[in-house]
């Protein structure tokens, strides 16, 4: 059941609960929080190797001519992380007040961003986004098949260069632990639009493009007035562009589009605690304080598998049948990004786990503890 206790804003501190009145067992708790901070992500502090390589494109296999760097990047921090239930910080390790990096837990803000397109009625899901976003990047007749849908559920399959980074460098591309990128960046024949599940970065910067003209104005400031303010998250967090995504809005304005990840650098930077707050707004049913601030039809189609991949909603994973996560609960929902940075959020028992800078290939085993945790 949705506990009705609201955070209070961060600047008026977060409220705290003692483990056990939480409903933890205080040392397994106490045990799962020690175990993350000591299953620390193996990228290097800086994000670049002794060789000046940036851990994304060692990460990917990525070679070639669209491998530049264009966004900032800040050197990464330990191992940090938090665990709100029921809307209250049961427990925490590191320091989670600390701006970080987040690579691909952005393109779940952008699902977010997304919908309250829908609820604004600026977009249909099942529209052609070509419809109501002129210029060239939908003009073909292939990328003019390409629905918000297909953006949103990464099965667009659309083809160009936006940036000067083209679809084909995430041709091929897996992600996860041990995935195989030998042949990543290799052309290959697209299919139709909607039929064609592929994890593509630039696909998704062509939806925060496209989100950016929906708006007419720059997605950070839409995020911060709609979602971040009114759900109290700090002032410290930023979400960076590329110094060539500068987009004109007309009338001699102009927005920078942001990219849904740090794949070449930029993205989200973002503490622990504003993390779990959007964790929470979304267990919750986009509901805060008394007021909807993204409406529940939205979130149950965010969330909901996707026809091209049972795992993924909205640019959000799924775990539908444990099939990801079997540590996790079936209902659990997961903004994923490498490094690793996670936001875990488990509506049955109203639990939002935050967790930055940690070993990928632990995450099950981490969850297995916290879950083990509850009385």
């Amino acid at each position: 059941m949705t506990s009705p206790f609201t955070p209070s804003p961060v600047a008026a501190g977060w409220e705290t609960v003692a483990p056990a009145e939480a409903g933890f067992n205080p040392e397994k708790l106490a045990a799962a929080t020690a175990f993350a901070e000591g299953a620390e992500s193996p990228w290097p502090m800086s994000l670049y190797y002794p060789d000046g390589r940036y851990v994304g494109i060692v990460e990917w296999n990525e070679t070639g001519p669209w491998s530049a760097i264009v966004g900032p990047v800040i050197p990464r921090g330990r191992p940090a992380g938090v665990i709100i239930k029921g809307g209250r910080i049961a427990a925490s390790w590191g320091d989670v007040s600390r701006v970080d990096m987040t690579f691909s837990i952005a393109k779940s803000y952008l699902a977010v961003l997304a919908g309250l397109a829908v609820d604004d009625g600026l977009i249909r899901l099942d529209d052609p986004v070509g419809k109501t976003v002129d210029g060239p990047h939908f003009a073909s007749a292939h990328n003019a098949k390409i629905t918000w849908r297909h953006l949103l559920t990464q099965a667009s399959e659309w083809e160009g260069v936006i940036f000067e980074k083209s679809d084909q460098v995430d041709h091929n591309r897996q992600i996860g632990a041990g995935a195989d990128n030998s042949r990543k960046g290799e052309k290959r024949e697209l299919r139709e639009p909607g039929t064609f599940y592929e994890y593509n970065d630039v696909r998704v910067n062509v939806l925060s493009y496209a989100l950016l003209r929906r708006f007419g104005r720059a997605l950070p400031e839409v995020l911060k007035e709609r979602i971040m303010d009114p759900i109290g998250a700090s002032d410290t967090w930023l979400w960076h562009g590329y110094e060539n995504s500068w987009v004109d809005l007309g009338n001699g304005r102009k927005a920078q589009s942001v990219p849904g990840g740090a794949h070449w650098g930029g993205g989200i930077f973002i503490s622990a605690l504003d993390h779990a707050r959007l964790g929470l707004l979304i267990g919750r049913q986009g509901e805060w304080g008394g007021r909807q601030l993204l409406s529940k039809a939205y979130i149950t189609e965010m969330l909901a598998p996707s026809a091209t991949n049972p795992d993924y909603g909205f640019l959000w994973w799924l775990n539908r049948g444990k099939a990801r996560y079997p540590a996790a609960t079936e209902r659990s929902v997961f903004a994923l990004g490498a490094g690793s940075n996670i936001i875990w959020v488990e509506p049955e028992n109203d639990l939002v786990v935050v967790g930055r800078w940690a070993d990928q290939t632990k995450f099950n085993t981490f969850f297995g503890h916290v879950m083990g945790a509850l009385a």
